[in-house]
């Protein structure tokens, strides 16, 4: 339990910092962009390379994608409905909102740190789901209730797609599992060495994104959020540990996975349906504190180190 606990206190460490460095002036409020990118297309990719390294192709795993899918779509439902009465701008505030999870830059570095090679695998293809929802999905049915879609929304998706460094990864390394290519030694100890990187930047950029300014007319609609987010969460952690046949390993994989925070791009992409930015903001960093906590419990429990 010490080295849990050790560990994970040095995750909360790191992202004060960036925190800490940002008021104090030493990073700007826009900094966090620049570490985003070498995050997402050079350090997380590295590390889901090596991950991959000696990883052999097991179909039941393709699963896991699905749930990473159905997890989204349950909750982008039920985002709707949380907002039925009211309008389309605030109905799309609490699709994008209540759905998805930050698997690159928030539950990477927690699979890396305490669960192994072959629980970042797992991780991967649940993200592999997660991620066709969370890059365009999600915000495509959002704008059409929020009536700031086109028809394009929805043809834009696979290029969204595609255009994203990681899930291309998690694609190539998924086919090269299947027909078992492997990556020579020199690649993947490079590899490993970028990857090291991957926790601390992860860590590091959070910090720099948490906006903990909260206002009292946001209390309402940012509590109904995060209480439907993670209530659900509970449920499908409860599911999936007691009523899957998946082993151990996979099974504690996706109840920490179901309570990583919301993602990243979700304030872009609130602001992009006219909704409130600066509220999707705050309820981002707010949803991180709370996985924090969450999480480290979790690990605790599981007794993961």
């Amino acid at each position: 339990m010490g080295e849990v606990l050790v560990k994970a206190a040095a995750f909360v460490f790191i992202i004060f910092l960036g925190y800490a460095l940002k008021r104090i002036g030493f990073f700007t409020a826009t900094d966090y962009r620049l570490i985003s990118k070498i995050v997402l297309n050079i350090t997380l990719p590295a590390a889901v390379i090596t991950a991959f390294a000696n990883f052999d192709m097991d179909a039941s795993l393709l699963i896991l994608a699905l749930l990473g899918l159905g997890c989204n779509l349950i909750m982008v439902g039920l985002g709707f409905l949380a907002g039925a009465r009211s309008n389309g701008e605030t109905k799309a505030f609490y699709m994008l909102n209540a759905s998805g999870y930050n698997i690159g830059c928030f539950a990477m570095p927690f699979a890396q740190g305490f669960l192994g090679p072959f629980g970042v695998v797992a991780t991967c293809m649940f993200d592999s789901g997660n991620s066709i929802m969370c890059t365009g999905g999600t915000y495509a049915a959002a704008a059409g209730v929020a009536g700031t879609g086109g028809k394009s929304q929805l043809t834009g998706l696979a290029k969204k797609l595609l255009s994203s460094v990681p899930f291309d990864i998690y694609m190539l390394m998924l086919l090269c599992s299947w027909v078992g290519f492997r990556f020579p030694a020199e690649v993947l100890n490079l590899c490993s060495v970028i990857a090291g990187a991957n926790s601390f930047l992860a860590m590091l950029m959070i910090g720099m994104m948490l906006e903990l300014e909260l206002e009292a007319r946001h209390v309402q609609q940012l509590s109904l959020v995060l209480l439907l987010r993670y209530a659900v969460s509970a449920v499908f952690a409860w599911l999936f540990y007691y009523y899957t046949s998946f082993s151990l390993e996979i099974r504690q994989v996706l109840v920490l996975l179901v309570f990583a925070p919301i993602p990243a791009i979700a304030p872009l992409f609130t602001e992009k349906c006219q909704g409130n930015g600066i509220l999707a903001s705050l309820t981002n960093s707010v949803s991180i504190m709370i996985s924090i906590v969450i999480m480290t419990v979790l690990l605790v429990m599981m007794n993961l180190r």
